[in-house]
């Protein structure tokens, strides 16, 4: 028997379209949908910070962002020859101490800016498990590959989780109340915390996040995390780690989410910039033959009338 997750679609919210922008922060499988949004074409930003995967690491950086609250040089530290923050991904790093917080700021006012502007806001919750810095006392949101000893493990408490939700909630909706924000628990099992570590973590995400849910009006739930693990639980549907989704589990995820967030009269744009896109990957056997260069003529009207149509849109 199939089971049948239940995906909640509500006729009154503003869907996604061509006119949305659309800000998507969290862990990483927040980037899976974000690569799809982007793929044809939607107004994104995500995880302009890299994958951040606890509450209190997404609550700071969207609280920094609205607060305009700019990093300084007691906000970075060298290590190995580069530049680094504890508030951010491994990935984002620099050789040049100006250079990098003029990067990160950059990225900060970028993000504000998307905050203050967005339709929709996707926030994607991976762990509730926490590294604590001894030396400072503080929530980590990577240790950066320093050595394990410098840190102290903690599991948030629903409570605290809840709390952090609720204060990223309010100062989201206190800026741009206009906004609609799609929150999930990514299906990304974090077994290196051990397996009952895992389904504690998560567990009290979506406890919390279910509280939370029953008295905020513009926060809604997207079962991405139910669908992997009750539709998708055949380990077909997994990467060779067994942990990851494949590219077909997201696929089938991805639909979920279109049918549940993205409005329906926007298909046959992406269709078209399906199209084009696939033209434009496409290697020929003779890039100088008559047939070629027709074909090429045609791609290139297509692409104009789209960006004539949505100026945003680049190909």
């Amino acid at each position: 028997m199939k089971l049948q997750t239940k995906i909640p679609i509500e006729s009154e919210i503003p869907k996604i379209d061509y006119d949305s922008k659309i800000v998507l922060v969290g862990s990483c499988f927040v980037e899976s949908i974000g690569d799809k949004l982007d793929y044809v074409k939607f107004q994104t930003l995500q995880n302009p910070f890299g994958i951040l995967f606890h509450p209190i690491a997404i609550e700071r950086i969207i609280e920094r962002a609205l607060q305009s609250d700019l990093f300084t040089e007691d906000d970075i530290f060298l290590k190995n020859e580069r530049w680094y923050c504890f508030e951010m991904h491994s990935s984002v790093c620099a050789t040049n101490k100006i250079d990098f917080l003029s990067l990160i700021n950059n990225k900060l006012n970028r993000l504000r800016e998307y905050l203050l502007t967005a339709s929709h806001i996707v926030l994607t919750f991976g762990t509730a498990w926490i590294y604590r810095l001894l030396s400072s006392q503080t929530i980590v949101a990577n240790c950066l590959k320093i050595p394990q000893k410098e840190f102290q493990k903690e599991l948030l408490s629903i409570e605290e989780i809840k709390t952090s939700y609720k204060n990223m909630v309010t100062q989201i909706l206190n800026r741009n109340p206009n906004t609609q924000i799609i929150t999930t628990i990514s299906p990304v099992r974090h077994v290196r915390d051990g397996i009952i570590e895992n389904s504690r973590s998560k567990a009290h995400l979506i406890t919390a996040l279910h509280q939370l849910i029953s008295e905020e009006k513009k926060v809604y739930y997207f079962p991405s995390y139910e669908l992997m693990m009750d539709e998708l639980r055949d380990y077909r549907f997994y990467k060779e780690d067994m942990i990851h989704p494949t590219n077909l589990a997201i696929e089938i995820i991805w639909e979920s989410f279109k049918k549940a967030w993205i409005s329906p009269e926007t298909e046959s744009i992406q269709k078209s910039i399906r199209t084009i896109r696939s033209g434009l990957e496409h290697q020929p056997f003779d890039p100088t033959s008559k047939q070629h260069q027709s074909f090429l003529k045609n791609l290139k009207t297509k692409m104009n009338q789209i960006e004539k149509e949505f100026p945003h849109i680049k190909f």
